[in-house]
């Protein structure tokens, strides 16, 4: 059993940046690919970004490429998450999942290839 626990998020101003803290259980955590998704209101829960079990490859999803940053420090367990120019439409609770136990150095794009979830910690952008 893998536990996640998100922090960092809150209320900013557009053009705002915060940056997401994802701490996981486990002495296995360099086996975990790890990802951030979100969900906002009445909509479905999306990808936001996405990192290898090293750290050595990562994914961001359009809509915040070039804004938001993924990265990792397994001697710390813990995954990032920096978010940068925030938008009012990045508005959403922020989510970290882990899928365990991974021999491949990739990264995994779809909800449904994560096993475990955080709580959630909510980003509100106002404008």
């Amino acid at each position: 059993q893998v536990q996640l626990v998100e922090s960092g998020g809150g209320l900013v101003q557009a053009g705002g940046s915060l940056r997401l803290s994802c701490a996981a259980s486990g002495r296995t955590f360099s086996s975990y690919a790890m990802g951030w998704f979100r969900q906002a209101p009445g909509k479905e829960r999306e990808s936001v970004a996405a990192i290898s079990r090293s750290g050595g490859s990562t994914y961001c999803a359009g809509s915040v490429k070039g804004r938001f940053t993924i990265s990792r420090d397994n001697a710390k367990n813990t995954m990032y998450l920096q978010m940068n120019i925030l938008k009012p439409e990045d508005t959403a609770i922020y989510y970290c999942a882990v899928r365990a136990g991974v021999s491949a150095d990739r990264t995994y794009a779809s909800r449904y290839e994560y096993d475990y979830w955080g709580q959630g910690t909510q980003v509100t952008v106002s404008s």
